[in-house]
C-alpha cells in the first residue's frame, strides 16, 4: 500500500512517501521520499500572529508540487496536517480556503494532543518495555507536547507554548516555563518515570551529533556534553564543522535546552530516540483506515 503524507510544522515543511507492509504485530513503513522544505511559518505566526504572503505563497507552491508528486507514486491516500504555527495564525481560515481554491486540497490543523497521539500510534514504544512508564515528549518550533504512557495507554497529555522558534526569538515567558515544569513535577509524584522517549527533528540531529544509532539510548549527560559543545558555535560553524542546515543550526541549542531541561525535571538519565515523526504517524492512520475498509 503507498501513502503519503504532508506535515506543515513551524520550522519546516515535510512531504513523506511511504510504501506500508502489513505485519503480524504492526504495519512497517518503508520510506520512498521525505522531502524537508524550509518554510519557517513559525518566524511569521509568533511575531505577527498571522502567516505573510511570501511564505503562503511558498506553502502553495510546495503542495502543488507534491500533488504532482502523488500523481506520480501512484498513491492510494494522503493526508496534509498542519500543527502549531498554523493553529495559532489569525489568517489561518484564510490559507484553508485559498489551498483548496488553488491546490484543491483540504489542510486538517490538528491540535497537540492529537499531534502527540498519532506519533506515539506509529508504535514508538515496542522496542521498550510493554510494562513501563514512559514520558514521551515531542519538540517543535512552536510546541512541546508532553505523553504519559503507562502499560502502553496513554495516562495524560498537555502540550505547552514552548518551542524552538519561539525561544529563537526569545517569547516564551518563565510562567509558561513553571507550567511546564509543574506538571512533570506533579506527573512524577503519581507515576514513577522509566525513561524518556523524545521526537522530533532536532532530537534526531542531536542523536546523531552525539554518534548514537540503532535504538541506543542517549543518556543526560551525553546531551549535556552536545549542548555545551553547540553553544561555543557560531550559527555558522554549528554547519561548517557539524554539516548543520541553516534551519536547523539556528535553533537546534533551543531544542536541547528543552530535552534537558525535561529529563531534569522528571529525574530521567535515559531517552529512547525512535526517529519517527508526525508525517510517520499520519501514514499509519491511513492505513489503519484502509485496512479497516478493507476488512468491513
Amino acid at each position: 500500500m503507498r501513502l503519503a503524507a504532508v506535515d506543515i510544522g513551524s520550522n519546516a515543511v515535510r512531504l513523506l512517501f511511504c510504501q506500508v507492509y502489513p505485519t503480524e504485530t504492526f504495519p512497517q513503513l518503508k520510506k520512498i521520499s521525505l522531502i524537508r522544505l524550509p518554510i519557517r511559518l513559525g518566524e511569521d505566526v509568533f511575531l505577527t500572529g498571522k502567516i505573510s504572503e511570501q511564505n503562503q505563497k511558498k506553502l502553495i507552491k510546495t503542495l502543488l508540487a507534491f500533488k504532482q508528486l502523488v500523481d506520480v507514486y501512484e498513491v492510494l491516500d494522503y493526508k496534509i496536517c498542519a500543527t502549531s504555527a498554523m493553529r495559532e495564525a489569525k489568517n489561518s481560515s484564510e490559507i484553508m480556503a485559498k489551498i483548496k481554491e488553488k491546490v484543491g486540497v483540504e489542510l486538517n490543523i490538528i491540535d497537540g494532543n492529537t499531534e502527540a497521539d498519532l506519533i506515539f500510534n506509529t508504535h514508538i514504544a515496542e522496542k521498550l518495555n510493554p510494562n513501563g512508564t514512559y514520558l514521551y515528549m515531542d519538540v517543535g518550533g512552536g510546541s512541546t507536547e508532553l505523553t504519559l504512557i503507562k502499560k502502553g495507554k496513554k495516562i495524560d497529555s498537555f502540550s505547552f507554548r514552548i518551542g524552538t522558534i519561539r525561544l529563537k526569538n526569545n517569547i516564551v515567558s518563565k510562567a509558561t516555563w513553571k507550567e511546564m515544569k509543574d506538571w512533570i513535577t506533579t506527573t512524577k509524584t503519581n507515576h514513577a518515570i522509566d525513561m524518556i522517549i523524545g521526537t522530533g527533528g532536532n532530537i534526531n540531529s542531536l542523536y546523531k551529533l552525539c554518534g548514537l544509532s540503532n535504538y541506543k539510548l542517549l543518556m543526560y549527560f551525553k546531551l549535556k556534553k552536545m549542548d555545551k559543545y553547540l553553544n561555543t558555535l557560531t550559527i555558522e560553524e554549528r554547519q561548517l564543522k557539524l554539516g548543520l542546515r541553516p534551519d536547523r543550526a539556528d535553533v537546534i541549542t533551543h531544542a536541547s535546552k528543552i530535552y534537558l531541561t525535561v529529563m531534569k525535571q522528571a529525574g530521567v538519565k535515559e531517552m529512547f530516540v525512535p526517529k519517527v515523526g508526525l508525517a510517520d504517524g499520519v501514514v499509519n492512520q491511513l492505513f489503519q483506515k484502509h485496512t479497516k475498509k478493507n476488512h468491513t
